[in-house]
């Protein structure tokens, strides 16, 4: 197995100290955003023997295994992160893979630059996404009940929510959440701004439920995300806690340390919260408009200790296993390639001593025992 040197990303909603402090470095001073784990393009994960694209590339079938070469093709179909978010990121939501074949074709025909600003599409796949918590961990997941939105806006008493909140006691819910999204995304802005404004300052006020979106006015002060965040479940996750999001959903994290993997994409369609471009009618075209509950997982364990958060996609399966003793040896190998995580403790995996924030990528079928004090997420595919 190879051990990984990984790259973070300074993203500015990066927390300055939660990475550092999992790892036991300094701080620099500037944002720590996520720390990736895998063979995604933009910032592959090296090993001894050159980065993982590399390594994969040279020789797909040794390193992925047979089943998962036939099933997603010569590459690693996850990225593995520890995402450490010191302020909201924007809201989001991802396409299906039938969406996203359609989006990435349409804008090839038209010849937009895969780097353009306006660009919506930068490949052809979906983006399932799974966050588990490392520490308290907040964020947004999927619509609230319109009837609930209501009476959360209502309260505020500002009148030029008003008639948000009539749309929100409309029938059918769908198309209830998709006008009053609709209504907020097209707003004037001028008028939007004044009504965030206003907003942010009752929220402000009347604390509790409404914190979470006083400190989100705070950090996008005028945007009509705020407003958007408002009809959205608000979670907060405890460590070892998770979330799954699937195509469709619109989704922010707010603020906490955790391990998140997805599908190796970078297909996003933003709502607010954000600087960058947000495509109204293709967003209306992606998001699914029926609230649902968030639907918190927690990890089913197996006989041999292995914590599975169950997903209903293929290209990633994480797990977790809690080593309570240090002379306790497991046998993780695996048909399939891995990459495995130490978040706590101190565990030996084959040859390598992993403290917090170490990673080693496990071929497939190379023999991989692990075994020591502390805690080892294990990413794979299901093939």
């Amino acid at each position: 197995m190879d051990r990984l040197d990984n790259t973070i990303r300074p993203y500015a909603w990066g927390s300055p100290t939660a990475i550092p402090h999992l790892l036991g470095t300094e701080p620099t001073g500037e944002p720590q955003a996520e720390m990736w784990m895998g063979a995604h393009p933009g910032a592959p994960s090296r090993t001894g023997r050159g980065t993982l694209v590399e390594v994969i590339d040279a020789a797909p079938e040794k390193e992925l295994g047979p089943a998962a070469v036939a099933k997603f093709g010569p590459r690693l179909p996850f990225l593995l992160k520890i995402l450490a978010a010191g302020a909201p990121l924007s809201l989001q939501v991802h396409p299906d893979l039938a969406q996203a074949k359609e989006g990435y074709a349409d804008e090839e025909r038209r010849g937009i630059p895969v780097d353009a600003p306006h660009r919506n599409y930068k490949d052809a796949n979906h983006k399932p996404e799974l966050i588990c918590a490392l520490t308290e961990f907040d964020g947004l997941c999927g619509f609230r009940d319109p009837l609930e939105a209501a009476g959360l806006l209502d309260d505020l008493g500002i009148d030029s929510l008003k008639p948000y909140v009539d749309l929100l006691h409309a029938h059918p819910e769908d198309a209830a959440l998709r006008e009053v999204l609709t209504a907020i995304l097209t707003a004037d802005p001028e008028e939007m701004s004044r009504t965030v404004a206003e907003a942010a300052a009752a929220c402000t006020r009347l604390g509790g439920a409404y914190a979470p979106y006083a400190d989100i006015a705070h950090h996008y002060p005028g945007d009509p995300g705020v407003i958007a965040a408002m009809l959205l479940n608000h979670v907060r996750l405890q460590p070892g806690e998770a979330l799954y999001l699937g195509a469709g959903v619109p989704h922010a994290y707010l603020n906490g340390l955790g391990v998140e993997i997805m599908a190796n994409s970078d297909n996003v369609l933003r709502c607010g919260l954000t600087p960058k471009h947000v495509d109204v009618p293709e967003l209306l075209r992606i998001v699914r408009f029926r609230p649902s509950d968030p639907g918190v997982l927690r990890p089913e364990a197996s006989p041999d200790g292995e914590e599975v958060y169950e997903t209903p996609i293929d290209e990633f399966r994480l797990s977790r296993y809690v080593l309570p003793e240090a002379g306790s040896v497991h046998d993780l190998t695996r048909a399939t390639p891995q990459i495995l995580l130490c978040t706590a403790g101190t565990v030996r995996a084959g040859e390598h001593d992993l403290s917090p924030g170490r990673s080693v990528f496990v071929p497939a079928g190379e023999k991989a025992e692990v075994s020591g004090t502390g805690t080892l997420f294990r990413a794979t595919v299901v093939a």
